[in-house]
């Protein structure tokens, strides 16, 4: 498949609006993008929220588009790009809606998915696609795209920025960085996702008494969260801080930074780990932790997929399509706090190195 530049272009559309964990899984692409064409004008339409975690990065004009406000979005990202053409838009998002607000993006080159890959009826949209891949990780699919533009490097990395702010709020958080801490941010934004308070407090439980570590509960303010945090404590034997609801989207990534290891189920918080280097303990039934596990953690993950698959499809993992997911009602149950304590117990063995490039 022919590159679509064999020159630096003038300017780069980014469509990839959420969520958490998507849009730090597009973000080494586009830093790969400035590293291989600095003088390259680099435009991003990203979600509301996701914007409050990224929108701060520099060199790149980002363009939030809100999905609650329904047709005004659309209207205001019309009337935001109006006489403006920009030489490739990268359609990164398999959905209805970022696909009608591509159809807003005036663009020489509109770039999807190959069309086994492009659900949603995303190829309607789109006028070339990435080079056919199958079963990759989300992360290295979107590397699809840099690749059709005719950039086959790849840089690694996030860096991003840390206000003054949300560091002060981390040394709060977590004031001895020395002192082993594991981070507990028990849910995700699909309920089904998540594992049983009482298996989370077992699990910090042995963090302390086994591994002398601080526990740190950390999650949004949603009545779910702040039940889990409460439920958590209160199943614990031994202490733990819960500061679940007191956090901004920086302010948590900063304090995540300053920790020795992170457990979560298949979340935002998992992949934002991974932009600054905290190993990950997933724990992983309800998704595959090959498609979609904290990219250089997966070795730390607990997998229960492939039982899931089993004992709710009546299929093996490999005979499933790539995307599938088992969000049935007891699926993470599936996961023992025996399977988490031996993972974080490995993890701790390894001398829970920094992960990625960091060292």
């Amino acid at each position: 498949m022919q590159p679509l530049f064999t020159s630096p272009p003038e300017s780069i559309c980014i469509l990839r609006l959420s969520a958490l964990g998507d849009v730090c899984h597009a973000l080494p692409v586009v830093r790969t993008l400035q590293d291989t064409w600095p003088q390259t004008r680099l435009t991003w339409i990203i979600g509301k929220l996701e914007h409050k975690l990224l929108g701060h990065l520099p060199d790149i004009e980002f363009v939030v588009f809100d999905k609650r406000t329904g047709a005004g979005g659309y209207r205001a990202l019309r009337e935001r790009l109006e006489g403006r053409r920009f030489d490739a838009l990268l359609h990164m998002q398999l959905a209805l809606r970022a696909s009608l607000a591509a159809a807003l993006v005036p663009a020489r080159w509109k770039v999807g998915f190959d069309r086994a890959r492009a659900r949603e009826a995303q190829w309607l949209f789109t006028n070339a696609q990435v080079a056919p891949r199958e079963r990759e990780h989300v992360l290295d699919s979107l590397f699809g795209f840099a690749e059709r533009l005719g950039v086959s490097t790849r840089s690694m990395r996030w860096d991003i920025p840390q206000p003054a702010d949300a560091l002060a709020y981390a040394s709060r958080a977590i004031p001895d960085p020395a002192r082993p801490t594991l981070i507990v941010s028990p849910c995700s934004s699909h309920a089904l996702r998540n594992w049983s308070a009482q298996r989370y407090a077992a699990l910090a439980d042995h963090a302390v008494t086994h591994h002398r570590m601080e526990v740190v509960l950390c999650g949004g303010r949603s009545d779910l969260e702040r039940r889990y945090g409460r439920d958590i404590e209160g199943c614990m034997r031994q202490p733990c801080r819960n500061l679940i609801g007191q956090d901004t989207l920086l302010e948590f990534l900063a304090t995540l930074q300053r920790a020795t290891a992170l457990v979560s189920p298949d979340s935002g918080p998992a992949h934002m780990a991974t932009t600054v280097g905290t190993p990950v303990v997933g724990l992983y039934a309800a998704t595959n932790p090959r498609r979609s596990g904290p990219y250089h953690s997966r070795q730390w993950c607990v997998d229960r997929y492939e039982k899931a698959a089993t004992r709710y499809l009546n299929r093996s993992a490999n005979r499933l399509p790539w995307t599938v997911k088992i969000e049935r009602p007891g699926v993470m149950d599936l996961i023992e706090v025996d399977d988490a304590v031996e993972k974080l117990d490995e993890l701790i063995a390894a001398g829970a190195p920094r992960t990625g490039d960091r060292g």
